[in-house]
């Protein structure tokens, strides 16, 4: 089954949001994030079921997270990225990744070709 990464970044006003929703007054509580994520990933396995996550990482740059995931296609990798941006105010980037052995393997089929 084909493997995609998803990149995620949440706005700040997505936590706000968050808070809002849960009925907290103030988005500074962390557990806020694990509360959020905690949903996602419930509606992830209800909208999505076909995705079978790998891995999951928070990340340091400009994006959030990191997951890892497996789809059959790209419209579901799409649906899962669709999922994720319902639950507040977030940027997704979806890249199909390509295990290095299989790469090496498409190079070598392709055989030399001359300039």
């Amino acid at each position: 089954m084909p493997i995609y990464a998803l990149l995620t970044r949440l706005s700040p006003a997505t936590l706000g949001e968050w808070a809002k929703w849960a009925g907290k007054e103030t988005a500074a509580d962390p557990k806020l994030i694990a509360e959020l994520g905690e949903q996602v990933a419930q509606s992830l396995k209800q909208q999505v079921p076909e995705a079978k996550w790998i891995a999951s990482y928070a990340v340091l740059g400009p994006y959030d997270y990191l997951d890892i995931f497996e789809a059959p296609d790209n419209e579901t990798a799409a649906k899962v990225a669709a999922v994720i941006r319902t639950h507040g105010n977030a940027t997704t980037e979806t890249w199909p990744l390509t295990p290095w052995d299989r790469f090496r393997d498409l190079l070598r089929a392709m055989g030399t070709q001359s300039m």
